[in-house]
């Protein structure tokens, strides 16, 4: 399990659940790249636009918390 944080949001991606359908990166390529390292940079998108787009994962791998939940 990966964690990455915009300060407001953080993404949790399991890589072991991940089918690499590759809707993230095509819904938000500012965010998701998989050839970049860290591959996930949530500061490219809105937290509102990277909540919707993680409800739209089809395997699951990829969720979040909001950081003052925590």
């Amino acid at each position: 399990m990966k964690e990455y944080t915009n300060g407001e949001l953080t993404i949790v991606w399991k890589p072991k659940l991940c089918t690499h359908a590759g809707e993230c990166f095509k819904a938000l390529p500012r965010v998701y790249n998989p050839k970049a390292r860290p591959w996930v940079r949530p500061t490219g998108a809105t937290t509102e636009a990277l909540k919707n787009q993680i409800g739209l994962c089809p395997s699951g791998a990829l969720s979040y918390y909001m950081n003052e939940d925590k």
